[in-house]
């Protein structure tokens, strides 16, 4: 086995054959000589033991863990432009019908539009560097913010009633009603954020989508949500 050799003098490395241990000569670069080292000073490091089972060559048996991507655009994209469809046809049968939405439908719709809207969202704002929630961790993830999404209707409700004494929600004018909604999609950005862990912008954006889409199918839908007196 050669022997690695580094002459003082002129710090050239170099290897010589192990049958000249413990022998001196000339340096092959500065011809000064030098001794060549005993197999007993020669220095070996090891690479700590990584506990890692292997094979007679020393190489890991293990195979390395690959990251498995998960695909959660496609769903929410199917799920999303169906729920989307489905509201937008019952929006527009309720404008031909001409009669008053009843609360309890408007209750409703805020909250069966949420799941797919959030779902969809999700896919959308999520860091690509993490894992992203799947299963039934998401399902339910995406309930409890459904849950929350529509519980913020209830400050377009009552605020108008309790602070700006009106009768009616769609009494207010709508400097009004755009200052309340942008508190909502502010609270509902946070809930977002804490949910599903993003960043603030992110979950500005995943509030904003399904708060901006329900006032959208309201209006079409001839639900009116304030004046412009």
């Amino acid at each position: 086995m050669p022997i690695q050799v580094t002459c003082p003098n002129c710090l050239k490395r170099f290897q010589v054959s192990d049958k000249f241990a413990g022998k001196t000569g000339p340096c092959p670069s500065c011809k000064k000589q030098i001794k060549v080292p005993d197999a007993s000073e020669e220095v070996i490091i090891h690479a700590p033991d990584d506990g890692v089972p292997k094979d007679s060559q020393g190489v890991s048996v293990l195979k390395p863990l690959k990251r498995t991507e998960t695909d959660v655009t496609r769903k929410g994209i199917l799920i999303t432009s169906g729920a989307i469809l489905l509201a937008l046809a019952g929006a527009v049968g309720l404008r031909m019908s001409g009669d008053t939405i009843p609360v309890y439908i408007q209750a409703l719709g805020a909250f069966f539009l949420a799941p797919p809207l959030i779902w969809a969202g999700y896919s959308f704002v999520r860091d690509s560097e993490l894992e992203p929630y799947v299963g039934s961790e998401l399902r339910n993830r995406v309930l409890m913010l459904s849950g929350i999404f529509a519980a913020l209707w209830l400050l377009y409700a009552f605020v108008p009633n309790y602070v700006l004494d009106l009768d009616s929600p769609s009494e207010m004018n709508f400097l009004a009603f755009g200052l309340i909604l942008a508190i909502m999609i502010g609270l509902g950005a946070l809930a977002s954020a804490a949910t599903f862990e993003l960043e603030f912008v992110n979950g500005l954006t995943h509030a904003g989508l399904y708060f901006i889409v329900a006032v959208m199918l309201a209006l079409i839908s001839g639900l009116k949500l304030a004046t412009s007196g």
